[in-house]
């Protein structure tokens, strides 16, 4: 195993064990329009920027939280860790358990190393660029399905959605087309449920680089497919995109959202 998955591993438990202390006594603040933060999300950062700089303080770091930390990273490294403390926080703050810890190092434009960490059901989703991904240390795959109209695809939509909003308008001719689409809260784990065959396609124009930069790693290394929206190369620094299980159903995907209304 990769030095640097081993670290991504274990700073991934760091951030989860603080989430599920803070379960009883977290305080909540509001970012914006339905847009939250916990104490829960800024100790789980800051435990793991604490440990990852005992390993590597020349690395970068960028974290979905903005904390007064001493070390924001060196902006010249070509490594930088890209970490989410708490994905789904409205899911954690409603007593939902399904969020996640995810942590991602990135070198120069590649991921090379992830994890997705489900504190809840002690789920440790991971992949490094030169081996499987793998669930708990078990290799997982993508489910065969092929056609949309089997498929049972997640979809993220932003937090305040209006009658005009052009991502309505997507999940609605996803929605006339497939089996069934769900709404869970957690873009990391929607990634890691289509790597392991949970989920068959996840289609998303309104996350951020932290939310899944670690799942994409773990989505390819599973043998599924992620492009941006149109079937192109993915730009992880402009992250709209459709991940599927096999090729035939993200090409499903893409026409399905290029239809006209």
């Amino acid at each position: 195993m990769s030095h640097f998955l081993a670290l991504c591993r274990d700073v991934a438990r760091i951030g989860g064990r603080q989430l599920i202390d803070h379960q009883a006594h977290f305080r909540t603040h509001e970012k914006g329009a339905n847009d939250f933060v916990t104490d829960a999300d800024l100790a789980s950062q800051r435990a793991i920027h604490d440990a990852l700089q005992q390993h590597f303080p020349d690395h970068g770091f960028l974290g979905e939280e903005k904390l007064d930390l001493p070390m924001t990273g060196n902006r010249q490294s070509e490594y930088c860790w890209i970490v989410d403390p708490l994905d789904g926080t409205l899911n954690y703050v409603h007593g939902l358990q399904s969020f996640s810890v995810s942590v991602a190092l990135r070198r120069g434009a590649r991921i090379i190393a992830a994890t997705v960490y489900d504190p809840w059901l002690d789920e440790l989703y991971s992949a490094c660029e030169d081996s499987p991904a793998t669930l708990n240390d078990q290799p997982i795959r993508p489910s065969p399905c092929q056609a949309l109209g089997e498929a049972l695809v997640v979809v993220s939509l932003p937090a305040r959605v209006s009658s005009e909003s052009p991502e309505l308008a997507d999940f609605l001719k996803l929605l006339y087309g497939a089996r069934s689409i769900r709404r869970l809260g957690s873009a990391a784990l929607n990634l890691c449920y289509v790597a392991a065959g949970r989920l068959d396609a996840y289609w998303a124009t309104t996350v951020n680089l932290w939310d899944i930069a670690a799942g994409c790693l773990i989505v390819q290394q599973a043998g599924a497919g992620i492009t941006d929206v149109s079937g192109q190369r993915l730009d992880l620094d402009q992250p709209r995109f459709i991940a599927a299980a096999t090729p035939e159903l993200g090409r499903e995907m893409v026409a399905a959202l290029q239809r006209s209304s």
